[in-house]
């Protein structure tokens, strides 16, 4: 039977085929309470004595995590070679910033008008979807009925939205009695636009679609005008993402998403990494590559931080991996973030953002926020990253946004759903490397090519939140 061990030290090998594809099975004799380890470091600790070739998973080993640590920072640095120079063909906008998409989104302050930004976007693409790349609204439950920092939440990721690049002009819609009222949510926007920003309180017109599309019509002849032109692939801020992870994920997709971010950091482009329940167990990976201690407390903040809101909330900072990522070989937190943290190559991490935050600093940036696909995406878009690279082993349809480059952890999965998936990365278990094609291929959909959640219409988002709804 084909195996693979991942790291000299570890004692335990991936299965390649067969029934237990994708799952561990041990090298040598483990005693109980021994570490097993994979990637090179502990995912918990064996409950029983394991005999050499025996099946490990849920049934013999349990997780190593528990609550907030103390960390040390041992900083590890690795040199990012310089990648030669690469142009694609974006949009420049007014304020300097790099568009990959000449869209019109409709953005919502408040969830009350969800149906009627929906018929907007119908209509609009019926009447001006030949003078851009797509209208597109993206529906939310909030906006309204929340108080203090989910208010805030909810209003930085509209901001981000509002801000981002792809957007070449932009609806905000209102009601009009929201607590997210066009007002205020001004006073979070700041100085924008007036020619590429429209806003609308549906209370105040007595045909709120007319008037909709009345304003969608001048940001029509606005956004027609923009013209792709070269840029450097410096100007690039991609998100780094997986779900649906199998016992491939860390051995396939995700080492060729990381290969790819030192590529483009390289370049003198940017990635941002996100999930931060799935760093836990891996964190130290990345706290020793830190440019300087303040980049370092900001990551032990970014993991405590998110730890004691699992302990707020009366819950495990353990409580993962979900039944599909058991059924596809990933048996504790540790190991699937061990895997999950291979996206990130071997770059400095820059900085810690907040959610809603952009990039300031070129290079590897985390940035705060849960693992839910959804939600996930939706932040890395609120981030302003022009496309978002997702790595599956058990597959989804789910789309940002933003082009969503789903990329396949085994060839299986890319053959069965060929509209999901964008890239194969299963042949890497076979010697293939495929960075170079990664990246040329990110070019591409940077100039223009569709992914399958754009052809598709999967663009979804969901607004992270923590508290009371009135």
């Amino acid at each position: 039977m084909k195996q693979i061990k991942i790291n000299e030290r570890d004692n335990v090998a991936v299965q390649l085929e067969g029934e237990l594809s994708g799952h561990k099975v041990a090298l040598r004799d483990i005693n109980k309470g021994e570490n097993i380890i994979k990637y090179g470091y502990p995912i918990g600790y064996a409950i029983c004595d394991i005999k050499q070739g025996e099946h490990i998973h849920t049934h013999n080993i349990k997780t190593n995590l528990s609550g907030v640590l103390k960390y040390e920072y041992k900083p590890q640095k690795y040199e990012i070679p310089k990648t030669a120079k690469r142009t694609f063909m974006g949009y420049r906008r007014k304020d300097g910033k790099v568009g990959i998409r000449n869209e019109i989104w409709i953005v919502n302050t408040v969830g009350c008008v969800n149906k009627t930004s929906e018929i907007l976007a119908r209509e609009a693409t019926r009447l001006y979807g030949d003078t851009c790349d797509g209208i597109y609204n993206f529906v939310h439950p909030f906006g309204c009925s929340q108080l203090g920092d989910d208010q805030k939440m909810t209003q930085l990721i509209l901001k981000g939205l509002v801000n981002h690049p792809n957007a070449a002009g932009v609806l905000v819609l209102g009601l009009g009695c929201e607590n997210n009222n066009i007002p205020l949510f001004k006073t979070v926007l700041g100085d924008v636009d007036a020619d590429r920003v429209k806003f609308m309180s549906a209370q105040e017109h007595n045909n709120e679609i007319d008037e909709g599309l009345r304003l969608i019509a001048e940001l029509a002849d606005y956004v027609k005008l923009q013209k792709r032109e070269e840029c450097n692939a410096s100007e690039l801020v991609v998100g780094l993402k997986c779900g649906g992870s199998d016992g491939f994920s860390g051995l396939t997709a995700n080492p060729l998403i990381g290969r790819f971010s030192d590529k483009l950091i390289g370049a003198g482009g940017s990635t941002i990494l996100t999930e931060v329940p799935e760093m836990f167990g891996a964190e130290t990976i990345l706290m020793n590559r830190c440019t300087d201690e303040n980049v370092f407390n900001k990551t032990v903040a970014l993991i405590n931080d998110f730890k004691d809101y699992f302990m707020n909330h009366n819950q495990v900072v353990y409580e993962n991996p979900s039944p599909g990522n058991k059924k596809g070989g990933i048996t504790t937190l540790e190991d699937k973030s061990l895997g999950c943290v291979q996206k990130s190559g071997s770059a400095d991490v820059v900085d810690v953002l907040e959610i809603g935050k952009g990039v300031e600093k070129q290079g590897l940036n985390l940035l705060t926020g849960p693992g839910n696909d959804i939600v996930a995406v939706t932040n890395l878009t609120a981030s302003g990253c022009h496309m978002i690279l997702f790595s599956t082993g058990r597959g989804t349809p789910v789309g940002a946004p933003v082009p969503t480059v789903k990329i396949s952890t085994n060839s299986d999965l890319a053959q069965r759903k060929p509209h999901w998936i964008d890239f194969n990365a299963g042949e890497i278990i076979n010697g293939a490397d495929l960075t170079d094609e990664l990246f040329d291929y990110v070019l591409e959909v940077a100039g223009g090519k569709k992914t399958n959640n754009e052809k598709n219409g999967y663009r979804e988002i969901s607004i992270f939140k923590d508290g009371v709804v009135l």
